[in-house]
């Protein structure tokens, strides 16, 4: 029987299921096509003790990360992003001078490069090895390897306490989270901060956001259940607000029990949720019938285009698109090819549907008729900038949080 692993409790239902996936991030050379290619369930849960949303079915982190591709700094929406951030958590907490400040999940330094402006020390931690050693190229100190607690007292022997920890998009990464925030809170300074940035489960339902589950979103995050986490390690939330970054988020940032006053936010968020429904089954229930039925009229559309003659292609090759294309069974009779900013996922194919990836510049050669937005989280970033392909009579099918054609 399933525990959740907040509560530890075991009243936990299956409510959505993707059907057997591959690892999402897992991008195939030419002469791996033929080879048998690993699958594994992809489904979410509800803790009805806790309201976690959570996988069972966990792939080992070692498959996921350690020949990570995802880039930070390919997106200017997300770099100054983290660039807002930072300034914040500086002037909210006045950071002293010579404080040090970890990046959990650190990539390729994007984040703690916000903070090359403030007199502060910055570690990076990120197990990913191609990518960290981007971020060591950049100047920036970074430890190559998963975050737990032994790590976290490894940095704080070498660097001392933390002043600011963060964990942007990788916290709900984590399938071990008692060790992960026993080594936060053991890394943490008495009257340090850290900084939870995910994407929030409210927006994710309410957007239809299916395509956010993906093996690696080992957990989709409300308030509710990251009070009762903090909670059990003598921390607390002290404010939370919402972010527009992915498509939706949530920015918390928790301190040791009574280090800080707790905003009147996170009691109002939570009182959002219960009345949205995010603390019953049944909302998400309807979430997963809403996943079949964009599925259904998407296929439709782009057949329905394939019938008439048009070219269709991928616009980018993110996980989530991965997610999407895998559901919806949308391959090479569709998509032409990925188009893609990247160049580690380039000359290589998608998983499972193993779509080739081309740079985004032989792209521009010979566009097709039809791109489908894959990474529609930075929807406006993306037209702005296929400005000149829209004038051309150039079309983008975005597919969440209903199918539609701009």
């Amino acid at each position: 029987m399933p525990i959740c692993r907040i509560c530890k409790g075991s009243r936990l239902a299956k409510f959505l299921d993707l059907g057997q996936q591959p690892h999402c991030n897992r991008f195939l050379k030419r002469e791996e096509l033929d080879q048998p290619e690993a699958f594994y369930p992809l489904d979410l849960y509800f803790c009805a003790d806790c309201a976690l949303v959570q996988m069972v079915n966990v792939v080992p982190a070692e498959v996921m990360f350690k020949d990570h591709p995802y880039v930070s700094g390919t997106t200017a929406t997300l770099s100054e992003h983290f660039q807002n951030v930072a300034k914040e958590l500086m002037e909210r907490f006045r950071v002293p001078s010579g404080s040090l400040v970890v990046d959990i999940g650190s990539n390729d330094g994007t984040f703690l490069k916000g903070f090359k402006g403030f007199p502060v020390r910055t570690v990076g931690v990120e197990p990913a090895a191609k990518i960290a050693k981007l971020a060591i190229e950049a100047g920036i100190d970074t430890v190559t390897d998963f975050f737990s607690s032994r790590i976290a007292a490894n940095i704080r022997t070498k660097y001392g306490p933390a002043k600011i920890i963060n964990a942007a998009g990788v916290f709900f990464h984590v399938d071990n989270l008692d060790d992960f925030v026993l080594g936060v809170r053991d890394l943490l300074d008495e009257d340090g901060v850290f900084v939870v940035q995910a994407i929030y489960l409210v927006d994710m339902i309410e957007r239809n956001s299916f395509d956010n589950v993906y093996h690696e979103h080992v957990c989709h995050y409300s308030i509710k259940p990251l009070d009762v986490l903090f909670e059990r390690f003598g921390m607390e939330i002290v404010d939370v607000h919402r972010a527009q970054i992915h498509g939706g988020s949530i920015i918390a940032q928790v301190g040791k029990k009574g280090r800080f006053p707790r905003s009147e936010n996170i009691d109002r968020l939570k009182a959002e949720e219960q009345q949205k429904g995010l603390h019953d089954l049944k909302r998400f229930e309807e979430f997963a019938v809403k996943a079949e039925q964009i599925k259904t009229g998407l296929v439709s559309m782009l057949r329905e285009l394939k019938s008439q003659g048009k070219r269709i292609a991928a616009y980018g090759a993110p996980a989530k698109g991965n997610t999407l294309l895998n559901y919806c069974k949308i391959g090479r009779d569709i998509l032409d090819f990925a188009s893609e900013k990247n160049k580690l996922k380039c000359g290589l194919y998608t998983p499972g549907m193993h779509i080739p990836v081309i740079p985004e510049e032989e792209a521009w050669t010979n566009p097709p008729d039809y791109y489908l937005m894959l990474p529609w989280n930075f929807l406006d970033e993306l037209l702005s900038k296929e400005r000149d392909y829209r004038a051309r009579g150039g079309k983008f099918i975005v597919p969440i949080p209903e199918p539609r054609i701009i």
